[in-house]
């Protein structure tokens, strides 16, 4: 597979950025190794010999033999450190940070980038520090963190403008470039580019020149402007000929191949692959030849023609796999499954997209513990699982589809959820065994529930890391609570010919259609509309509803309960995470929550595990409502603190969070209903908070739940997006983060939170990460979360009524159900009464 423009050209652009390039190549190694022999072992002949095993580590880097690289980078280490040579050491940590870079092993990357950073400000090493800045920015890019790493670019442009090294100020414009195209910002990639253009031109930096040409037109290609990206490829080509760089000659032509293949000019990307191919094997670059093959493969097989397609891509895996490229082994093999799937040959399909799962969890295993990084690498693997399902459903393999679904899913989520609950005998760093159906029949019936799981199928095919998705299907599996697992699916191709839109932006349009704005949309001004334009608004907002319904719900409301007691939960997937499914609407004018009781989990395999945590904290009585087992000095009600200030990510100020009256008077209403004691405006503090959470059974978090909050600009570390606005003071902020929150180690059975959005986050293929997956993860098997801006009032009084009838009943679920029930007779709007879902568990 080729890579994509702009994974090649951060690479090309990083090159020079990169700790290793900064030491010249040694053009008569035996030469020098022989000299060195010779000398004393003196102070001056130990560095000599540093000297030489890291000049040694460059090269063997630069050649593909990043193993032995690391062996000589850890002996000059050691010399370095001996003779406490501390400028040295700290270049040759970054060595070492670049290898496991080079590696894949992002997580030992950053340790040792991070260990070299250290060291070189405390020695203010201004240049080194600015070049492992910028390294740390590659890696986190590496990991589909582009917010993280356009804060370490942000730092290394700084380093560079303040120490006036116009080529290192070049080099990280680009890398912010590159950084903010993966984002989708291409005019700001584009404006970026154009700076590191002119300071390459200035300096006459002839490679630095056609990097920026190439990320140009990386960028445009990315708009869909392919005549001007193949204009800036061209310009690139010409500059490494003229100034004989045949590596970038080479990587330009794949780049170009790229362009022409989204033109569907097949021809001419196959022309161009083929001379990248052959400037690859001349001058023995590998990854290079894998690349211009993977290139070709994927031209040939848009074609038709597989049997070259497959031949192309098997010579592509032996490079990737000879190199240790897992994530080229991966994309390789997703692209060979794929390609046996066109041809109709599903048992090499099957096979290669299993070997491809394979390499990308062992990716992701070399992360060890780190959740955030898994994550992050994910999300750039989640198409692989769900061609196998495709696969697997065509060759009526619907339980086996089922596993990989599971398997696809909230694959950290859950390997945290594990170790957590681990024993000592059970390594909690060890990878989860995958799920098998046994398994999720079995966990249908301890949750005594119907499940049921989405998943959303795409039309997928990768090419240079980008992945073409057009969504086809929604496949849908039930199981009810006897173990028995059936399959349906919806067709979503209707929503492409007649409406021109997709699954998620059906779900963004129901929810606009019943008065929720998303996040990133500015306030609007309430205008009183006549009657008539009322009656139009309803009708609209019943439609959305119903056709949500018809998607979701009718191809398996057969399937459903007929006991309106009995539990639903649903698994949704991405967008999906977003819908009110309490307010969708049958054909008949009959609410959702009317007829079932409802739950939500990002995977069945949360759902065991969530169990767990409840029978840790210990069983409930059968029959049994909060009131008669849980004491009121157990019970954390906060509301209105004190607001902190936090950063306007517009302005770069500070201000104070907005107070919140109504989230006062819910907090009040329902100390009062239990007679506990409640904690409000500067008693509110995240420190007394954090020091009576630890005791608590029920925790009621009244005030602003902050989803975006976690970028390393408000927190000074990569964070996971989400904080609770509690009081400063006493040395803390006031800001209560997913990460602090999903580091403790709670006994709640339930937490609620009663904010703004807080069921919301990042949606990924990993489940929402935010406030409700850190919470569960600290161990609550039990969350209440909105789902949009909530109305003070409605709200008050749909969580007085959950906490009545939790008293007289122990399943929360049914609690919620009946308050929403009794909310919507005197608030028939959904937007005030079906906001809330309950994740976790029902008991």
């Amino acid at each position: 597979m080729m890579r994509s423009p702009n994974k090649i050209l951060t690479l090309l652009t990083l090159v020079t950025t990169l700790t290793i390039s900064d030491f010249p190549l040694i053009q008569n190694l035996k030469s020098k190794i022989q000299n060195s022999q010779v000398l004393a072992q003196t102070p001056d002949a130990r560095k000599a010999e540093a000297d030489q095993l890291n000049e040694q580590g460059i090269q063997q880097a630069q050649t593909g033999q990043v193993e032995t690289a690391l062996q000589s980078f850890q002996q000059a280490l050691t010399i370095y450190r001996e003779i406490k040579d501390r400028l040295n050491e700290g270049t040759t940590l970054g060595n070492l940070g670049v290898a496991y870079d080079l590696l894949g092993d992002y997580a030992k990357a950053i340790e040792y980038y991070q260990q070299s950073l250290a060291l070189t400000k405390s020695i203010k090493d201004r240049l080194t520090e600015g070049r492992v800045l910028g390294n740390l920015g590659a890696v986190y890019y590496s990991l589909g963190d582009y917010a993280t790493a356009i804060e370490y670019h942000q730092q290394h442009l700084a380093i560079a403008q303040e120490i006036k090294d116009r080529f290192r100020e070049g080099k990280s414009l680009g890398n912010l470039g590159v950084a903010y195209a993966a984002l989708g910002d291409y005019a700001k990639a584009i404006e970026y580019h154009q700076q590191s253009l002119a300071i390459a031109k200035s300096i006459e930096d002839r490679q630095g020149e056609g990097n920026s040409l190439g990320n140009l037109g990386d960028a445009y290609a990315a708009l869909g402007d392919y005549a001007k990206a193949i204009e800036y490829h061209q310009q690139h080509l010409a500059i490494a000929k003229s100034i004989k760089n045949p590596l970038h000659e080479g990587q330009s032509l794949g780049n170009l191949g790229t362009a022409y293949y989204f033109l569907r000019d097949y021809a001419k990307a196959i022309e161009h692959y083929q001379q990248s191919l052959a400037i690859a094997k001349a001058i023995k670059d590998r990854q290079g030849e894998g690349d211009a093959l993977g290139g070709l493969g994927v031209a040939y097989s848009s074609l038709g023609d597989y049997a070259k397609a497959i031949e192309h891509y098997h010579q592509s895996l032996a490079i990737a796999q000879e190199i240790g490229d897992k994530d080229g082994e991966g994309t390789t093999l997703h692209n060979l499954g794929a390609t046996f799937f066109k041809s109709g040959n599903l048992t090499q399909a099957e096979t290669n997209l299993r070997a491809g799962i394979e390499a990308r969890e062992s990716l992701r295993e070399r992360l060890g513990d780190n959740d955030a990084y898994k994550v992050s690498i994910f999300e750039q693997q989640a198409g692989t699982y769900r061609h196998l399902q495709k696969v697997l459903i065509a060759q009526n393999k619907t339980n086996d589809a089922l596993e990989i679904a599971e398997r696809g899913r909230a694959r950290a989520f859950v390997e945290l959820l594990a170790s957590r609950n681990a024993t000592t005998s059970n390594s909690p760093n060890s990878p989860i065994t995958p799920p098998t159906i046994d398994l999720l029949q079995q966990i249908a019936k301890q949750q005594n529930a119907t499940l049921v799981e989405y998943s959303i199928i795409g039309d997928d095919f990768k090419i240079k890391d980008k992945e073409e998705t057009h969504e086809s299907e929604l496949y849908i599996w039930v199981i009810k609570p006897t173990g028995e697992v059936t399959f349906r699916s919806s067709d979503l191709e209707p929503l492409w010919q007649q409406q021109n839109t997709s699954l998620a932006e059906l779900v963004t349009n129901s929810r606009k259609s019943i008065g929720i704005r998303n996040r990133s949309e500015p306030a609007t001004v309430v205008v009183e509309l006549s009657p008539q334009a009322q009656q139009r608004q309803l009708a609209q907002q019943r439609q959305k509803l119903q056709q949500l319904h018809q998607l979701l719900i009718e191809p398996i409301a057969n399937l459903l309960p007929t006991d309106p007691q009995a539990r639903v939960i649903f698994i949704p997937q991405s967008a999906l995470f977003l819908v009110p499914f309490p307010a969708l609407i049958d054909a008949s004018g009959q609410y959702l929550i009317e007829k079932h009781t409802i739950l939500t989990a990002p995977s069945i395999q949360a759902l065991d595990l969530t169990r767990k945590q409840r029978q840790r904290l210990g069983n409930s009585k059968r029959g049994a409502g909060i009131g008669n087992q849980i004491s009121n000095s157990q019970m954390l009600i906060v509301g209105n603190p004190l607001m902190p200030k936090v950063r306007n990510s517009k302005t770069g100020t500070k201000e104070q969070l907005s107070y919140l009256k109504g989230a006062e008077k819910e907090a009040q209403a329902i100390a009062q209903f239990f007679n506990a004691p409640v904690l409000l405006g500067k008693q509110a503090t995240e420190r007394a908070i954090k020091q009576r959470i630890f005791n608590a059974r029920i925790v009621h978090l009244a005030t602003h739940g902050l989803l975006d909050y976690g970028t390393p600009e408000d927190t000074g570390v990569l964070d996971f997006p989400g904080a609770v606005a509690l009081a400063p003071g006493e040395g803390e902020d006031g800001l209560l983060t997913s990460t602090e929150i999903q580091q403790m180690k709670l006994k709640a059975e339930l937490v609620v939170l009663s904010a703004c959005d807080t069921g919301q986050g990042r949606l990924t293929g990993d489940g929402v990460i935010g406030l409700s997956r850190s919470f569960i993860s600290a161990g609550v098997p039990s969350v209440l979360v909105s789902l949009w801006a909530v109305d003070d009032a409605a709200t008050t009084e749909l969580m007085q009524e959950f906490y009545k009838q939790w008293q007289q009943n122990p399943d929360k679920a049914q609690a919620l159900r009946q308050a929403m029930l009794i909310a919507k007779q005197k608030h028939p709007d959904p937007r005030l009464w079906a906001a809330f879902t309950l994740i976790g568990e029902a008991e």
